[in-house]
Formats: structure tokens, C-alpha cells, sequence
């Protein structure tokens, strides 16, 4: 039997995307390599947040089914690729994932089907690396098959924007395949925004990654001096958003987590040294200033303990919040790791408290998840908010601490430190 579409790769971004497509009528297959995210979903089971376990049955009863039978994807009219390009050592994406799934695809693929790329890339990629891979069988690009590059926008946690939503960025490495590739996405999502090549679309993805990290790097190398001038940042922020055009609000952190941020904009700037050979100096400064930030935070703690008399070495500080983003279980990339490392190597007894998180590894180590929050804030030397979970009543944690130390600004009591 025949399906409109097939994703391979079944996780943040894949799921959301087969969710989209089958409430808007399409016949969906799910591919992962993984059996036990098959037979989760295929048992109803959601492993990522975005999706609870109702959206599974309801994807389910529509006829969505996940598989890892790779023969299943010859039934495809379209096949999307959303598998992980994590960062290698030297500094690029990991395109194993990518070359994998393509030659997934290149075995099963037919005359007539359209192949996608949506997982997040250094401009190129479509074209250089997939494009030949789907071509060595002697099915030509643009004649016998199409190909495009679709940068994935999947924002987890968003109440407010989704597939459906989000305006879609398509790029063919034809105008024919562009133009294939947008019918087959307005389908199912709002607006589709037409790109002129695959390259265009794969750098598009990039800039608006590069945008945020840097503006963050921004607020974060502002927020070291304005604590040393005595100039509160979080009042700073408030007064300049007023203005309505000409600014965007960005926030200081301890640092910069998730699955994009951290990763997507080093792509870029590895591709340039790679190609050009000179360095993308904002990216290069804006990583150096962001990857510095927990050790500056830790540094910052360790300064609000010793003005009290206090040494770091064998205090208790209790980490609030050690996801990446507020009100979901996604860890990918939490600055908390690394700020959890600082304080463990400044002598500090690390325990943490996530209402999303049960267990939580860093520094090679389980770390102490406290039961009794109340308890746990009245009795640590040092609180410090990392994540702002709306599960928590900052102000009256910040009453009830000894010391609080906020990281996200949020707090109105006058007694807690802010970043």
C-alpha cells in the first residue's frame, strides 16, 4: 500500500512533523533505526514532550505507523529526512546520520518520489553529499526525482507556533523540485516561502540561529560589566524594549542550551574556515562569551558565598531547573552541566531539583535530585535558579533561601542576587 509520506528519523523534529501531516488528511510512515521508539509508538507510547501520549493514538487511529523495515519507504511518494547532525570533534556537523538515511532512501527510492532534507546542515549539503548518493543508482535529480532542503523550525515547548504555523522555508536543487516540494508542504502547513536553491534555504536555517546566538553573547558579555558598574541589565532590557521598532529583546543566562543555539551557527562558521579560510569572527566571539558563561556564573556563586564568610569547598548548593528551556524535559546541550562542573570543581555539594527531570548526569555522576524542595531551599547555602520552571514560586523560594542567586532575572525579592 501506498503512503503520501515516509519520515525517517522519528524524534523532535520527525514527530511533530508526522503528527502535522496526518491531522491534515495524509497517509503517514514513521522510519527509525531505533526498536524501541518503533514499538513505543507503535504501542501508543510518545518519547519526546511535545507529544503526549493521545497524539500517538490519535496519529495512530488516522494510520501512522512506525517501522524499521527499510523496504517500507519504496511505498513513499515523499520521504523527509530528520535525522541528528550532532557536532564532530573537529568542530562540523556529524553528517553520519544524514549519509545513512540518504543511503536508506538511495535503496528504495522510485521514479516519480520527492526526497527532503530538514536536518540542520552546512550550506552544501543537499546538493554535494545527498544529491550524488540519490543519484548512483541512475535516477536523475530534477527528471526522474526530485530533492529539496527544508529547514526544520520545530520550536518544543512553543504554545503558540507549530508545523502548521510556522512559515516553511523550501529550496529545490531545481526549480522543479522547489516548486514539488512547496505543493507537497502546503498541504498540511499555512505558508510556504519559496527559497531560490537548496543552499539559500540551508544558510536561511543558519542566519536565524547565528542571529539569536549572537545577540545572546550580546546581553551575556553586558551582563559581566553591568554587574560590575552596579547597572541592573534586567531594568536596562525593560526600558529598551519599550522602543517599537529597531529593538529585540534578548536575555542574559548562564548560558546557551538545546538541540540549535549551541550547535547550528559553529556549522556555519566551520564551513567558512573550511571553504574560505578565514574565521566568521562573530560566530567565533559569540561562542567563545557563551561557552564561558557557566564558569562565569559558577564564579559569580562562588563570590555571593564568600561575601557571607563562606568558603565554596564543601557548600551546599541547590540548582533549580537543569533543562535547557522552561516547562520541558529536553537536557540536550543545559548549560546546567557545565555550571554543575564549575561549582563540583570549586569544592561545592551539587544536588538539583527539576519537576521535569527525575534523573540527571554531569560531570560523569548522577547527581542528587532533592524530594522535599522546601526543605531542600531552607536548608542549602546557596539556591540558585538555572531554569525558570513555571512550577516555580521564585520570589517565595528567594524569601525562604538563605542566599538565592538568580540567573533568569525573574525575581522581585530584594534580598536575591541577580545575573
Amino acid at each position: 500500500m501506498s503512503v503520501d509520506l515516509a519520515i525517517v528519523g522519528l524524534g523532535y523534529v520527525g514527530l511533530p512533523l508526522a503528527q502535522q501531516a496526518a491531522r491534515s488528511g495524509l497517509s503517514v510512515l514513521g522510519f527509525d533505526v531505533n526498536q524501541n521508539v518503533v514499538d513505543g509508538l507503535n504501542s501508543g507510547a510518545s518519547h519526546i514532550d511535545d507529544l503526549s501520549g493521545a497524539d500517538i493514538a490519535e496519529m495512530l487511529a488516522s494510520g501512522f505507523r512506525a517501522t524499521t523495515a527499510e523496504a517500507d519507504l519504496a511505498t513513499a511518494s515523499t520521504v523527509v529526512i530528520c535525522v541528528p547532525t550532532p557536532l564532530s570533534a573537529d568542530g562540523g556537523p556529524d553528517l553520519g546520520p544524514v549519509r545513512s538515511a540518504t543511503a536508506t532512501i538511495a535503496r528504495n527510492l522510485q521514479p516519480g518520489m520527492l526526497v527532503v532534507l530538514e536536518s540542520t546542515t552546512y550550506p552544501g549539503t543537499t546538493d554535494e553529499i545527498v544529491r550524488p548518493m540519490l543519484e548512483a543508482g541512475g535516477l536523475e535529480v530534477g527528471k526522474d526525482i526530485h530533492l529539496a532542503f527544508s529547514p526544520e523550525r520545530v520550536d518544543p515547548g512553543n504554545p503558540v507556533y507549530g508545523i502548521k504555523n510556522t512559515p516553511k522555508v523550501v529550496g529545490g536543487s531545481t526549480p522543479d523540485c522547489t516548486e514539488r516540494a512547496a505543493a507537497f508542504y502546503g498541504r498540511f502547513v499555512d505558508t510556504v516561502v519559496t527559497a531560490v536553491g537548496t543552499r539559500e534555504a540551508e544558510t536561511a536555517k543558519l542566519l536565524e540561529n547565528t542571529y539569536r546566538h549572537i545577540n545572546i553573547a550580546l546581553v551575556n558579555e553586558m551582563a559581566r560589566f553591568c554587574h560590575e558598574l552596579g547597572i541592573d541589565l534586567w531594568d536596562v532590557i525593560k526600558l529598551a524594549k519599550t522602543k517599537p521598532f529597531g529593538f529585540q529583546a534578548f536575555y542574559p543566562g548562564p548560558g546557551v542550551g538545546g538541540h540549535c543555539i549551541p550547535i547550528d551557527p559553529n556549522y556555519l562558521s566551520h564551513n567558512v574556515r573550511a571553504r574560505l579560510g578565514y574565521p566568521f569572527r562573530f560566530v567565533e566571539l559569540a561562542q567563545e562569551i557563551n561557552a564561558t558563561m557557566p564558569a562565569y556564573v559558577a564564579h559569580r556563586a562562588q563570590n555571593i558565598l564568600n561575601a557571607d564568610g563562606l568558603a565554596t569547598k564543601g557548600a551546599s548548593v541547590l540548582l533549580l531547573g537543569v533543562t535547557y528551556k522552561p516547562d520541558i524535559a529536553d537536557q540536550r546541550e543545559s548549560p546546567a552541566v557545565d555550571l554543575a562542573k564549575s561549582l563540583l570543581e570549586l569544592g561545592a555539594e551539587v544536588s538539583f531539583h527539576d519537576p521535569h527531570v527525575a534523573r540527571w548526569h554531569a560531570e560523569g555522576q548522577t547527581m542528587d535530585r532533592v524530594e522535599s524542595l522546601d526543605d531542600a531551599v531552607a536548608n542549602a547555602d546557596l539556591v540558585m535558579l538555572v531554569q525558570h520552571h513555571k512550577a516555580y514560586d521564585v520570589d517565595a523560594l528567594a524569601t525562604s533561601a538563605k542566599r538565592f542567586f538568580d540567573t533568569r532575572g525573574v525575581t522581585t525579592a530584594p534580598q536575591a542576587h541577580r545575573l
